[in-house]
């Protein structure tokens, strides 16, 4: 199928510093703690009702399967689209039935509905992260750092707004999931488009890539700075409002790539064969090159214009010899179908699933101490997070949004360092990425001891610890799987 590509070396720039907002938007899956609370207490839930739907908030931002076999058939904005849409009815019926606007929601309703909100996140997520790692294929693990990176600070960046301009209120928040998710990703969607992908390395990048990075460290130390001042001091209107629009400017800090692009063209010399003339290049298949693992027909001019019937007559007397398709290796594009029978394929599963997704577990509090259960699997780091206000609160913390930004500010640090540290390793010192995931699942063995002992001054700690390890676990996660199933159908 013909794709429209975007020429030149600003526009991926400009994609990237969309993306940047959409997944923030995206990481509405890491607020739940932020409205929990007044689930169970608005509408009567009990303790295991209110896991239940922590488990249907994970549901929902976990099955991307639908959004990555799109983003494949469509071009990126049709799935931000579905995005939009997904969220605004999701996260609108959740509205209704903590405003007590519609009342007697039946509970399943109101699980659906939970799902249906996060897995929006997966189809806005999907879509920015594909387009900008085949934006920029020689920087995978660098791109799925800084993306994944910003989707941790969602969490802090929710918490600010839910603070500092909502008075927490948990019904204004779900009213702006569901009005301004769904306008954020209406403007941006234009932006984040296919562009023409470099295969040389560009030193200007690496400049690049480290101011995004820096951009978004001191966001992440802002955030978290503010988050405390507003626990510790009583900050005026005009001082919240002040630290939101400063917010917002270090958001929009990957934008100064682009603009210094256009005040500051650079003289080197455009690829002729991109076409200086032209802002949009056609190409067929533009991603890598064609797979080895096709089928080859020899003999056969590829400007003759030969039937199918003939050529199956030619093959049947021996004029043609056809070669016989082999499957593709380690690196090479495979398909779904060719993916799933794979040991790599289901070894990534188990690893991901065991240590960051959302099995069937419940927890359980009593007064002094956290008791985790589970049924068959280990306790997921989702399912810390999901009942981190609860944990807080059973430990004598009745203000938990420090907490939760704490976990954001260190799932941040772990993304963002996950992604470039296992790219300098596999450069330079050939050691694979999932020995980053072994050395994470370890430590997040011992945190959990931690959360289980409740002592004395631990949980700020084990937090910071859960949250940066599942930070390295999704940044590694994502470049890994590209490199051994390939980029053109990236799931």
């Amino acid at each position: 199928m013909l794709s429209v590509l975007k020429a030149g070396s600003r526009p991926p720039w400009v994609g990237l510093a969309a993306a940047v907002w959409v997944q923030i938007a995206s990481g509405t899956t890491y607020s739940f703690p932020l409205y929990s609370q007044s689930l169970k207490s608005v509408l009567g839930l009990s303790q295991q009702q209110l896991t239940i739907l922590g488990v249907a908030n994970d549901l929902g931002v976990n099955v991307g399967i639908l959004p990555g076999i799109a983003s494949n058939k469509y071009p990126p904005w049709v799935v931000l689209l579905v995005g939009v849409v997904a969220s605004f009815f999701g996260f609108g019926l959740i509205w209704l039935a903590v405003s007590q606007t519609l009342h007697n929601m039946p509970y399943w309703i109101l699980c659906l509905a939970l799902v249906v909100a996060t897995n929006s996140g997966a189809w806005m997520g999907t879509a920015v992260l594909v387009t900008n790692m085949r934006n920029f294929p020689l920087n995978r693990g660098t791109i799925a750092g800084i993306l994944k990176g910003y989707v941790a600070l969602s969490a802090a960046v929710f918490t600010e707004v839910y603070t500092m301009v909502l008075k927490g209120s948990a019904s204004s928040l779900l009213l702006f999931f569901t009005l301004g998710i769904p306008v954020v990703c209406c403007v941006l969607m234009y932006y984040v488009r296919p562009c023409t992908p470099a295969y040389e390395a560009d030193p200007s990048e690496t400049a690049h890539f480290l101011f995004t990075q820096g951009a978004s460290v001191v966001l992440a130390v802002f955030l978290l700075t503010t988050t405390i001042l507003k626990d510790v001091l009583t900050l005026s209107n005009a001082l919240s409002y002040t630290f939101i629009g400063i917010m917002v400017v270090l958001l929009m800090a990957p934008l100064a790539i682009p603009a210094k692009m256009t005040l500051f063209p650079s003289n080197k010399k455009l690829n002729p064969s991109a076409g200086s003339s032209s802002d949009n290049l056609i190409v067929t298949d533009p991603l890598l090159t064609k797979s080895t693992s096709e089928p080859n027909v020899t003999n056969i001019n590829d400007g003759d214009d030969i039937s199918e019937v003939d050529e199956l007559l030619a093959v049947g007397e021996g004029a043609v010899k056809i070669k016989k398709k082999r499957r593709p290796r380690r690196g090479e594009d495979f398909t779904f179908r060719e993916a799933v029978v794979k040991a790599d394929f289901w070894l990534l599963w188990l690893v991901y699933f065991l240590g960051v997704g959302s099995g069937r577990r419940r927890c359980a509090l009593r007064p002094s101490r956290v008791k985790f259960s589970h049924n068959g699997t280990a306790p997921s780091c989702l399912t810390v997070l999901n009942n981190l206000a609860q944990i807080g609160v059973s430990l004598g913390f009745n203000d938990t949004t420090t907490l939760l930004s704490l976990f954001s500010f260190c799932n941040f640090l772990g993304r963002l360092g996950g992604g470039a540290v296992s790219e300098y390793f596999v450069r330079l010192k050939m050691i694979p990425r999932t020995f980053l995931t072994m050395v994470t699942q370890i430590i997040m063995v011992m945190t959990y001891l931690l959360y289980a002992s409740a002592l004395s001054g631990t949980l700020y700690v084990a937090t910071a610890l859960l949250g940066i390890c599942y930070g390295v676990q999704i940044s590694v996660m994502i470049p890994t799987s590209s490199e051994l199933f390939g980029l053109k159908t990236l799931v």
